[in-house]
């Protein structure tokens, strides 16, 4: 068989891909705007990286740091899974977050508007380090935002 004879035996496989090519590239778009905010952060270790950046931020501010004062090491490490946890839920991970909800275990902390306030410019200083797209930056400041009733106390 000559090339020549091959070829025109695909021709009709090459129209196929011709044809369904340009589809293909929508349906990768489709997809990936449909894809989770987990998927799109990069998963459990880019969300568990985002959480061992921003914890040590809070706790050794000097106005949020209270709020650990008096906490021991494994406090601290289930904290931080609970956190985790609670993200990678949120964000559509396969996660099941099993701790108490934000209300509960926020309640009595007298969490202020300006506590908020440094914690989201801490919040700002982590997701800048890890360079999010605009999207999932945008996708996690409104989610974390969205929280603040639940926490902060008027």
């Amino acid at each position: 068989m000559n090339i020549k004879h091959i070829l025109s035996l695909l021709k009709p496989y090459f129209l196929v891909i011709t044809l369904f090519l340009p589809q293909l590239g929508h349906a990768a778009d489709n997809a990936q705007q449909s894809a989770s905010l987990y998927s799109r952060l990069g998963g459990y270790d880019a969300v568990t990286a985002v959480v061992s950046d921003l914890l040590p931020r809070l706790i050794s501010d000097p106005q949020l740091g209270r709020f650990w004062a008096n906490r021991g090491t494994d406090g601290m490490l289930r904290e931080k899974q609970l956190v985790v946890n609670f993200i990678v839920s949120a964000a559509g991970g396969p996660l099941l977050y099993t701790g108490r909800d934000m209300v509960v275990s926020h309640k009595g902390m007298k969490i202020s508007e300006s506590d908020w306030r440094i914690f989201m410019g801490h919040l700002h200083a982590t997701l800048d380090k890890f360079k999010l797209p605009k999207r999932e930056y945008a996708d996690v400041i409104g989610f974390i935002d969205s929280q603040k009733p639940l926490m902060v106390e008027p």
